[in-house]
């Protein structure tokens, strides 16, 4: 594996993560409120924390494509 698979890696799998948390989280809240507009309201947040994480995801392959070095490694 090449070194800009080795760095996406752990973004892809961390995104994978919390957006399997964000659905099992919606589909319980989803269960649980008995009023259906109310889970709507309360899921709209968390589907735009979802899409915003996928967002910071492609940023974060196209920095590792273009070959931009980390903060963190200079240190």
């Amino acid at each position: 594996m090449s070194s800009h698979g080795k760095k996406m890696l752990a973004p892809v799998i961390i995104t994978i993560v919390f957006l399997l948390y964000l659905l099992i989280y919606v589909v319980m809240l989803a269960q649980f409120v008995m009023v259906e507009p109310l889970a709507f309201i309360l899921a709209i947040p968390l589907v735009l924390l979802g899409v915003g994480m996928v967002y910071v995801l492609f940023a974060r392959i196209r920095e590792i494509r273009s070959g931009e070095e980390d903060d963190l490694d200079n240190y």
